[in-house]
Protein backbone atom coordinates (compact mmCIF):
# COMPACT_ATOMS: atom_id res chain seq x y z
CA UNK A 1 0.00 0.00 0.00
CA UNK A 2 2.60 2.46 1.18
CA UNK A 3 4.94 1.78 -2.20
CA UNK A 4 2.05 2.04 -4.32
CA UNK A 5 0.83 5.91 -2.43
CA UNK A 6 4.41 6.74 -3.02
CA UNK A 7 4.40 5.42 -7.12
CA UNK A 8 1.05 8.11 -7.14
CA UNK A 9 2.78 10.81 -5.71
CA UNK A 10 5.48 10.99 -8.01
CA UNK A 11 3.86 10.60 -11.01
CA UNK A 12 1.92 13.27 -9.58
CA UNK A 13 5.02 15.68 -9.23
CA UNK A 14 5.94 14.56 -12.45
CA UNK A 15 2.69 15.85 -14.13
CA UNK A 16 2.94 18.90 -12.49
CA UNK A 17 6.45 19.55 -13.74
CA UNK A 18 5.52 18.82 -17.10
CA UNK A 19 2.56 21.16 -16.89
CA UNK A 20 4.86 24.15 -15.66
CA UNK A 21 7.68 23.58 -18.01
CA UNK A 22 5.10 23.82 -21.19
CA UNK A 23 3.40 26.84 -19.50
CA UNK A 24 7.26 28.58 -19.16
CA UNK A 25 7.40 28.49 -22.56
CA UNK A 26 4.16 29.83 -23.54
CA UNK A 27 4.92 32.82 -21.33
CA UNK A 28 5.38 36.11 -22.35
CA UNK A 29 8.84 36.19 -19.74
CA UNK A 30 10.11 32.88 -21.81
CA UNK A 31 12.30 34.61 -24.24
CA UNK A 32 12.38 33.32 -27.35
CA UNK A 33 15.26 32.69 -29.69
CA UNK A 34 16.16 34.74 -32.59
CA UNK A 35 17.81 35.85 -35.53
CA UNK A 36 21.38 36.08 -34.84
CA UNK A 37 22.45 38.93 -35.92
CA UNK A 38 25.82 40.80 -36.87
CA UNK A 39 29.16 40.83 -35.03
CA UNK A 40 29.18 44.54 -33.87
CA UNK A 41 33.16 44.39 -34.24
CA UNK A 42 34.57 44.74 -37.23
CA UNK A 43 37.21 41.31 -37.00
CA UNK A 44 38.76 41.88 -40.13
CA UNK A 45 39.44 45.76 -39.41
CA UNK A 46 40.60 45.31 -35.89
CA UNK A 47 43.29 43.03 -37.09
CA UNK A 48 44.86 45.11 -39.68
CA UNK A 49 44.93 48.07 -37.19
CA UNK A 50 46.49 45.73 -34.86
CA UNK A 51 48.94 45.21 -37.40
CA UNK A 52 49.80 48.81 -38.00
CA UNK A 53 49.80 49.19 -34.65
CA UNK A 54 52.40 47.20 -33.98
CA UNK A 55 54.30 48.07 -37.19
CA UNK A 56 54.39 51.44 -36.09
CA UNK A 57 54.66 54.82 -38.97
CA UNK A 58 57.72 55.44 -40.32
CA UNK A 59 59.71 59.27 -40.22
CA UNK A 60 58.24 59.69 -44.02
CA UNK A 61 54.57 58.75 -42.97
CA UNK A 62 54.50 60.94 -40.03
CA UNK A 63 55.94 63.72 -42.20
CA UNK A 64 53.01 63.28 -44.55
CA UNK A 65 50.36 62.64 -41.96
CA UNK A 66 51.25 66.09 -39.95
CA UNK A 67 51.95 68.05 -43.38
CA UNK A 68 48.45 66.83 -44.61
CA UNK A 69 46.89 68.26 -41.47
CA UNK A 70 45.95 64.84 -40.18
CA UNK A 71 45.21 65.75 -35.92
CA UNK A 72 45.76 61.75 -35.15
CA UNK A 73 49.26 61.25 -36.83
CA UNK A 74 50.25 64.53 -35.12
CA UNK A 75 49.01 63.58 -31.74
CA UNK A 76 50.56 60.35 -32.33
CA UNK A 77 54.02 62.19 -32.76
CA UNK A 78 53.78 64.39 -29.90
CA UNK A 79 53.06 61.02 -27.65
CA UNK A 80 56.61 59.78 -29.69
CA UNK A 81 58.22 62.32 -28.52
CA UNK A 82 57.23 62.32 -24.96
CA UNK A 83 58.23 58.65 -24.58
CA UNK A 84 61.12 57.67 -22.83
CA UNK A 85 62.11 54.13 -24.89
CA UNK A 86 65.06 54.25 -26.90
CA UNK A 87 63.50 53.13 -29.95
CA UNK A 88 60.87 55.72 -29.97
CA UNK A 89 63.63 58.41 -28.97
CA UNK A 90 65.60 57.59 -32.03
CA UNK A 91 62.69 57.46 -34.22
CA UNK A 92 60.99 61.12 -32.99
CA UNK A 93 64.69 62.49 -33.83
CA UNK A 94 63.95 61.64 -37.35
CA UNK A 95 60.20 63.36 -37.41
CA UNK A 96 61.68 66.50 -35.38
CA UNK A 97 64.41 66.82 -37.87
CA UNK A 98 62.09 66.31 -41.36
CA UNK A 99 60.08 68.50 -39.80
CA UNK A 100 62.56 71.37 -40.00
CA UNK A 101 64.12 70.53 -42.86
CA UNK A 102 61.42 69.92 -45.52
CA UNK A 103 60.53 72.46 -47.69
CA UNK A 104 57.05 74.16 -47.29
CA UNK A 105 55.31 77.28 -47.92
CA UNK A 106 55.69 79.72 -44.51
CA UNK A 107 52.72 79.68 -41.97
CA UNK A 108 49.97 83.27 -42.39
CA UNK A 109 51.91 86.36 -41.40
CA UNK A 110 50.29 87.15 -38.31
CA UNK A 111 48.16 90.25 -38.24
CA UNK A 112 48.83 90.87 -41.75
CA UNK A 113 51.54 93.65 -41.35
CA UNK A 114 54.96 94.65 -43.66
CA UNK A 115 57.89 93.54 -41.63
CA UNK A 116 56.30 90.61 -39.84
CA UNK A 117 57.47 87.44 -39.17
CA UNK A 118 55.34 84.22 -39.73
CA UNK A 119 54.05 82.41 -36.55
CA UNK A 120 54.44 83.33 -33.10
CA UNK A 121 55.35 81.27 -29.79
CA UNK A 122 53.08 82.75 -26.50
CA UNK A 123 53.56 81.54 -23.14
CA UNK A 124 51.11 82.16 -20.74
CA UNK A 125 51.71 81.92 -16.84
CA UNK A 126 50.46 82.93 -13.38
CA UNK A 127 49.84 81.94 -9.90
CA UNK A 128 47.21 79.34 -9.15
CA UNK A 129 43.82 80.19 -9.73
CA UNK A 130 44.36 83.17 -11.75
CA UNK A 131 41.81 81.44 -14.27
CA UNK A 132 44.44 80.55 -17.07
CA UNK A 133 42.57 78.06 -18.88
CA UNK A 134 39.31 80.23 -18.58
CA UNK A 135 41.51 82.99 -20.02
CA UNK A 136 42.90 80.49 -23.07
CA UNK A 137 39.68 79.77 -23.94
CA UNK A 138 38.88 83.30 -24.06
CA UNK A 139 42.10 84.68 -26.30
CA UNK A 140 41.89 81.63 -28.51
CA UNK A 141 38.30 82.00 -29.25
CA UNK A 142 39.38 85.41 -30.53
CA UNK A 143 42.23 84.06 -32.05
CA UNK A 144 40.86 81.57 -34.48
CA UNK A 145 38.04 84.07 -34.92
CA UNK A 146 40.18 85.94 -37.03
CA UNK A 147 41.13 82.91 -39.50
CA UNK A 148 44.11 81.74 -37.71
CA UNK A 149 45.12 78.28 -36.55
CA UNK A 150 45.62 77.80 -33.08
CA UNK A 151 47.30 74.86 -30.81
CA UNK A 152 46.94 75.21 -27.00
CA UNK A 153 50.26 73.42 -25.17
CA UNK A 154 48.72 72.90 -21.90
CA UNK A 155 50.63 71.48 -19.17
CA UNK A 156 49.23 69.76 -15.81
CA UNK A 157 51.53 68.91 -12.86
CA UNK A 158 52.38 65.22 -11.94
CA UNK A 159 52.18 64.05 -8.68
CA UNK A 160 54.96 63.39 -6.84
CA UNK A 161 53.72 60.09 -5.65
CA UNK A 162 51.88 58.33 -8.19
CA UNK A 163 53.41 60.77 -11.05
CA UNK A 164 50.27 60.93 -12.76
CA UNK A 165 48.27 63.89 -13.86
CA UNK A 166 44.57 64.69 -14.67
CA UNK A 167 44.79 66.67 -18.03
CA UNK A 168 41.78 67.76 -17.92
CA UNK A 169 42.04 70.84 -19.71
CA UNK A 170 40.28 69.71 -22.30
CA UNK A 171 36.82 69.85 -20.16
CA UNK A 172 38.17 73.59 -18.61
CA UNK A 173 37.90 74.59 -22.52
CA UNK A 174 34.96 73.11 -23.63
CA UNK A 175 34.40 75.77 -26.89
CA UNK A 176 38.00 75.65 -27.62
CA UNK A 177 37.92 71.80 -28.02
CA UNK A 178 35.41 71.96 -30.95
CA UNK A 179 36.67 74.85 -32.53
CA UNK A 180 38.15 73.23 -36.05
CA UNK A 181 40.73 75.25 -36.02
CA UNK A 182 42.04 75.00 -32.33
CA UNK A 183 43.66 71.88 -31.39
CA UNK A 184 44.64 71.10 -27.26
CA UNK A 185 47.19 68.74 -26.35
CA UNK A 186 47.58 68.55 -22.37
CA UNK A 187 50.58 67.05 -21.37
CA UNK A 188 52.15 65.91 -17.99
CA UNK A 189 54.75 68.20 -16.36
CA UNK A 190 56.27 64.84 -15.43
CA UNK A 191 58.52 66.32 -13.05
CA UNK A 192 60.08 68.99 -15.54
CA UNK A 193 61.54 72.35 -14.08
CA UNK A 194 59.99 74.93 -15.20
CA UNK A 195 56.16 74.57 -15.47
CA UNK A 196 56.20 73.10 -18.83
CA UNK A 197 56.28 69.73 -19.94
CA UNK A 198 59.68 67.95 -20.87
CA UNK A 199 59.30 67.98 -24.65
CA UNK A 200 57.42 70.99 -25.22
CA UNK A 201 59.96 72.35 -27.66
CA UNK A 202 59.71 69.35 -29.90
CA UNK A 203 55.56 69.53 -29.63
CA UNK A 204 56.11 72.92 -30.98
CA UNK A 205 57.90 72.38 -34.00
CA UNK A 206 55.09 69.30 -34.90
CA UNK A 207 52.19 71.58 -34.64
CA UNK A 208 53.79 74.11 -36.84
CA UNK A 209 54.73 71.91 -39.36
CA UNK A 210 50.97 70.76 -39.23
CA UNK A 211 50.37 74.46 -40.22
CA UNK A 212 48.89 76.00 -36.67
CA UNK A 213 50.45 79.35 -36.96
CA UNK A 214 49.98 80.40 -33.22
CA UNK A 215 51.15 78.01 -30.05
CA UNK A 216 50.43 79.47 -26.58
CA UNK A 217 51.92 77.32 -24.23
CA UNK A 218 49.68 77.50 -20.85
CA UNK A 219 52.44 76.30 -17.44
CA UNK A 220 51.42 75.02 -14.65
CA UNK A 221 51.94 78.22 -12.44
CA UNK A 222 54.71 80.67 -10.98
CA UNK A 223 57.40 79.16 -9.58
CA UNK A 224 61.02 79.68 -8.74
CA UNK A 225 62.22 77.58 -12.46
CA UNK A 226 59.28 78.97 -14.37
CA UNK A 227 61.09 81.11 -16.42
CA UNK A 228 62.14 78.10 -19.04
CA UNK A 229 58.93 78.58 -21.03
CA UNK A 230 60.73 82.41 -21.60
CA UNK A 231 63.19 80.44 -23.50
CA UNK A 232 60.83 78.77 -26.01
CA UNK A 233 58.21 81.57 -26.69
CA UNK A 234 58.14 85.09 -28.79
CA UNK A 235 55.94 86.87 -26.38
CA UNK A 236 55.80 86.29 -22.42
CA UNK A 237 51.96 86.80 -21.04
CA UNK A 238 52.11 86.84 -16.85
CA UNK A 239 48.63 86.62 -15.78
CA UNK A 240 48.01 88.34 -12.00
CA UNK A 241 45.42 88.01 -9.43
CA UNK A 242 43.96 91.54 -7.17
CA UNK A 243 42.98 91.56 -3.70
CA UNK A 244 44.92 88.74 -2.78
CA UNK A 245 47.08 90.47 -0.29
CA UNK A 246 50.55 91.73 -1.31
CA UNK A 247 50.71 91.80 -5.11
CA UNK A 248 54.40 91.71 -5.50
CA UNK A 249 54.54 89.39 -3.38
CA UNK A 250 53.19 86.47 -5.42
CA UNK A 251 55.89 86.21 -7.98
CA UNK A 252 59.42 86.41 -8.42
CA UNK A 253 61.41 89.72 -9.89
CA UNK A 254 63.13 87.74 -12.85
CA UNK A 255 59.50 86.70 -13.94
CA UNK A 256 58.25 90.49 -13.85
CA UNK A 257 61.45 91.65 -15.94
CA UNK A 258 61.02 89.26 -18.48
CA UNK A 259 57.19 89.77 -19.08
CA UNK A 260 56.20 91.48 -22.06
CA UNK A 261 53.08 92.26 -20.68
CA UNK A 262 50.92 91.57 -17.10
CA UNK A 263 47.34 91.29 -17.26
CA UNK A 264 45.36 91.57 -13.85
CA UNK A 265 42.55 88.79 -14.31
CA UNK A 266 39.33 88.50 -12.69
CA UNK A 267 38.65 92.50 -12.97
CA UNK A 268 34.98 92.65 -12.91
CA UNK A 269 32.06 92.76 -10.26
CA UNK A 270 33.67 93.98 -6.70
CA UNK A 271 36.82 93.25 -7.66
CA UNK A 272 37.32 95.78 -10.75
CA UNK A 273 38.55 98.83 -8.07
CA UNK A 274 41.17 96.38 -6.47
CA UNK A 275 42.08 95.75 -9.53
CA UNK A 276 43.30 98.67 -11.03
CA UNK A 277 44.67 99.22 -7.95
CA UNK A 278 47.12 96.03 -8.44
CA UNK A 279 47.48 97.43 -11.73
CA UNK A 280 48.93 100.91 -10.28
CA UNK A 281 51.42 98.94 -8.08
CA UNK A 282 52.27 96.56 -11.02
CA UNK A 283 53.25 99.64 -13.41
CA UNK A 284 54.87 101.62 -10.74
CA UNK A 285 56.83 98.50 -9.99
CA UNK A 286 58.34 98.60 -13.45
CA UNK A 287 59.98 101.29 -13.53
CA UNK A 288 62.25 100.64 -11.36
CA UNK A 289 63.71 97.68 -13.98
CA UNK A 290 66.05 98.39 -16.59
CA UNK A 291 64.61 99.18 -20.15
CA UNK A 292 64.78 95.83 -22.34
CA UNK A 293 67.67 95.84 -25.10
CA UNK A 294 64.68 95.61 -27.58
CA UNK A 295 63.16 98.73 -26.51
CA UNK A 296 60.03 96.94 -25.46
CA UNK A 297 57.69 98.19 -22.59
CA UNK A 298 55.74 95.73 -20.83
CA UNK A 299 52.20 97.24 -20.70
CA UNK A 300 50.16 96.71 -17.53
CA UNK A 301 46.49 95.99 -17.77
CA UNK A 302 43.45 94.45 -16.23
CA UNK A 303 41.21 91.80 -18.31
CA UNK A 304 38.06 89.60 -17.56
CA UNK A 305 38.41 86.17 -19.39
CA UNK A 306 35.02 85.67 -18.38
CA UNK A 307 33.13 88.77 -19.38
CA UNK A 308 35.39 89.17 -22.34
CA UNK A 309 36.72 92.50 -21.53
CA UNK A 310 40.60 92.86 -22.32
CA UNK A 311 40.78 90.05 -24.70
CA UNK A 312 41.17 91.94 -27.78
CA UNK A 313 43.28 94.50 -26.09
CA UNK A 314 45.86 92.00 -25.51
CA UNK A 315 45.84 90.44 -28.80
CA UNK A 316 46.33 93.70 -30.59
CA UNK A 317 49.53 93.95 -27.74
CA UNK A 318 50.97 90.74 -28.60
CA UNK A 319 50.67 91.39 -32.27
CA UNK A 320 51.88 94.62 -32.33
CA UNK A 321 55.32 93.31 -30.39
CA UNK A 322 55.17 90.67 -33.09
CA UNK A 323 55.65 93.12 -35.76
CA UNK A 324 57.77 95.36 -33.58
CA UNK A 325 60.22 92.00 -32.58
CA UNK A 326 60.21 91.21 -36.34
CA UNK A 327 61.46 94.72 -37.94
CA UNK A 328 64.05 95.70 -35.64
CA UNK A 329 65.67 92.12 -36.33
CA UNK A 330 65.30 90.90 -32.18
CA UNK A 331 62.59 88.19 -33.18
CA UNK A 332 65.11 86.04 -35.49
CA UNK A 333 67.87 86.51 -33.33
CA UNK A 334 65.62 85.49 -29.77
CA UNK A 335 64.91 82.66 -31.95
CA UNK A 336 68.69 81.89 -32.35
CA UNK A 337 69.09 82.30 -29.02
CA UNK A 338 66.45 79.60 -28.23
CA UNK A 339 68.43 77.41 -30.61
CA UNK A 340 71.74 77.62 -29.01
CA UNK A 341 69.82 76.67 -25.54
CA UNK A 342 68.04 73.34 -27.15
CA UNK A 343 71.41 72.67 -27.93
CA UNK A 344 72.83 73.03 -24.68
CA UNK A 345 69.86 71.08 -23.31
CA UNK A 346 69.60 68.47 -25.59
CA UNK A 347 73.49 66.99 -24.71
CA UNK A 348 72.72 67.82 -21.50
CA UNK A 349 69.62 65.65 -21.84
CA UNK A 350 71.57 62.73 -24.03
CA UNK A 351 74.60 62.73 -21.30
CA UNK A 352 72.43 62.13 -18.26
CA UNK A 353 70.32 59.03 -20.44
CA UNK A 354 73.46 57.29 -21.34
CA UNK A 355 75.12 57.66 -18.04
CA UNK A 356 72.19 55.82 -16.20
CA UNK A 357 71.82 53.21 -19.59
CA UNK A 358 75.06 52.28 -18.69
CA UNK A 359 74.86 48.49 -17.59
CA UNK A 360 77.75 49.21 -14.65
CA UNK A 361 75.90 52.19 -13.26
CA UNK A 362 72.40 51.02 -13.38
CA UNK A 363 73.97 47.56 -11.41
CA UNK A 364 75.47 49.48 -8.59
CA UNK A 365 72.58 52.37 -8.04
CA UNK A 366 70.73 50.45 -5.79
CA UNK A 367 73.65 49.46 -3.71
CA UNK A 368 74.60 52.95 -3.61
CA UNK A 369 71.46 54.04 -2.83
CA UNK A 370 71.45 52.19 0.34
CA UNK A 371 74.76 52.89 1.12
CA UNK A 372 73.91 56.74 1.02
CA UNK A 373 70.21 56.12 3.03
CA UNK A 374 72.58 54.10 5.86
CA UNK A 375 74.73 56.70 6.45
CA UNK A 376 77.78 54.53 5.18
CA UNK A 377 78.57 57.19 2.00
CA UNK A 378 78.29 60.60 1.89
CA UNK A 379 76.35 61.43 -1.79
CA UNK A 380 79.10 63.48 -2.90
CA UNK A 381 81.91 60.32 -3.15
CA UNK A 382 78.90 58.22 -4.02
CA UNK A 383 78.48 60.88 -7.33
CA UNK A 384 81.80 60.88 -7.84
CA UNK A 385 82.53 57.29 -7.82
CA UNK A 386 80.20 56.79 -10.35
CA UNK A 387 81.42 59.64 -12.77
CA UNK A 388 84.50 57.78 -12.26
CA UNK A 389 83.63 54.39 -13.39
CA UNK A 390 81.71 55.96 -15.53
CA UNK A 391 85.11 57.94 -17.37
CA UNK A 392 87.18 54.91 -17.09
CA UNK A 393 84.82 53.21 -19.53
CA UNK A 394 85.27 55.93 -21.86
CA UNK A 395 88.57 55.66 -22.06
Amino acid sequence: MAAAFQKQLRIARDARLAVKKISMKKSALNVMDGIEQPAQINAALVKKLHAQRKKGLSAEEFLAGIRSGNRTVLSQAITLVESSLPQDQKLSQKVIAACLTSKTAPPPTVGGREGAASGIRIGITGVPGVGKSTFIEALGKHITARGHKLAVLAVDPSSSRSKGSILGDKTRMEELAVDPNAFIRPSPSAGSLGGVARKTRETIILCEAAGFDVILVETVGVGQSETTVHGMVDFFLLLMLAGAGDELQGIKRGIIEMADAIFINKADGDNIKKAEMARREYANALHLFPPAASGWVPVVDVCSALSGQGIETIWDIIVTNHHQMARKGFFTARRMEQNLQVFSETIEAGLKQQFFSQMEIASRMKWIEQEITSGRLNPYTAASQLLDRYSQKLS
